[in-house]
Parts: structure tokens; C-alpha cells; sequence
């Protein structure tokens, strides 16, 4: 049971400051492009390749911890759902070469942050 609510109150606290951080980057570099669905998922991939490797590899963490931070808030945090519906409103509106742009920097950007992260990890 302290499993789910670590999950829980992981995913409020990963879904706010989703919000918290796509608003700001929004607001920063305006709405023509998903930019803060970009940011938040490049920054969720480094942080799930980090805390991986610490908290699974490195350190002696309670099954809830670790349920926490990579189920609970980095779950949360991440949004491949809001970047498959901005992905598909762009191909809708005719922003082909827009859509397509925001596949491949967020795949590639997500793999290689997740992958930066697990570097870092390994480092610490």
C-alpha cells in the first residue's frame, strides 16, 4: 500500500511541475511549437536515465522511493500523450514538416538524455 501512494503523490507533484515547466517555456518561446512538451520530455529522459542508475544501480532504495521518483513523478512529468496530440494537431493544421520535426527531436533528444543521464549515474 505505501507503494501506491508513493506513486500517488509522485504523479501530483511530477503533473504539476509539468505544468508548471511547459507553461514557463510557453511563455518564453511562444506556442508555434510544442517546445514545453519537448523540454519536459527531454528533461524527464535525463532525469529517469539519472535516477535509474541511482536509485536502482547505485544506492539501497526502498522499493517505495524508487516507485516515487520513476513511476510516481517522472511519470507524471513526462507527457507522451500531450506530445502525440500536439504531433497530431500539427499534421492536422497541414504543419507536416513541423510534425515531423517534433518526432525526431523528441525521440532523438529523449534517448539521448535518458542515455546522458545514465552516464551521469554512472559517474556519481
Amino acid at each position: 500500500m505505501i507503494q501506491w501512494l508513493a506513486i500517488a503523490l509522485g504523479g501530483a507533484l511530477g503533473s504539476v511541475l509539468r505544468y508548471g515547466i511547459s507553461t514557463g517555456v510557453h511563455h518564453w518561446w511562444g506556442r508555434e511549437f510544442p517546445w514545453g512538451t519537448l523540454v519536459v520530455n527531454v528533461l524527464g529522459s535525463l532525469l529517469m536515465g539519472l535516477l535509474f542508475i541511482l536509485l536502482v544501480e547505485r544506492l539501497a532504495v526502498a522499493p517505495a522511493l524508487r516507485a516515487f521518483w520513476l513511476v510516481g513523478l517522472l511519470g507524471a512529468f513526462t507527457t507522451f500523450s500531450t506530445f502525440s496530440l500536439e504531433t497530431l494537431n500539427l499534421m492536422q493544421a497541414g504543419e507536416l514538416g513541423r510534425a515531423a520535426a517534433n518526432v525526431m527531436l523528441s525521440v532523438l533528444l529523449c534517448i539521448g538524455a535518458a542515455g546522458l543521464g545514465m552516464a551521469l549515474g554512472r559517474q556519481l
